[in-house]
């Protein structure tokens, strides 16, 4: 089910975050509320790639949920500044493997952590600088280690 359109009056940029962790990093990902919370413009420094437009965006997510079934992204710490047009937010995100990196899709459920810095226009999330523990991920999928905990 489709969660109505927000009343973008009472946002703060905590409610900006936690609504694209939980419409789109949770079942049943909801893809386009990418467009009420990010502008058009929106670009993403992740994994040292600048990936520009909100369209581009979109379908980089839809890309990464399929390696990663079951994604989920729990807030763990944030915080913004007074002008309240920055945003800092630490995580956590889980899933089971389908192929990440290119590897065997075990299916087994994998965690891993993640800090987003956002700028904030127009009442929406505009830009993005993520970093996050992709090659101790990495280390764990290629390990005989068994199953992590699924946040």
């Amino acid at each position: 089910m489709k969660t109505p359109p927000r009343d973008t009056t009472k946002d703060t940029p905590e409610t900006l975050v936690l609504d694209f962790f939980e419409r789109v990093w949770h079942h049943p990902h909801e893809l386009d509320a990418i467009d009420e919370l990010m502008t058009e413009d929106y670009c993403i420094a992740t994994a040292g790639k600048m990936l520009k437009g909100r369209e581009v965006f979109k379908s980089w997510v839809g890309e990464f949920q399929k390696q990663l079934l079951d994604a989920k992204t729990k807030n763990v710490a944030l915080f913004y500044n007074e002008k309240k047009d920055s945003v800092v937010s630490r995580w956590i995100c889980s899933g089971r493997n389908n192929g990440l990196f290119g590897l065997e899709p075990d299916k087994r459920f994998i965690s891993f952590t993640g800090i987003a810095i956002w700028t904030i226009r127009d009442n929406r999330l505009s830009e993005c600088w993520v970093e996050r523990s992709a090659y101790e991920l990495y280390q764990d999928l290629t390990s005989k280690q068994k199953d992590q905990d699924f946040v």
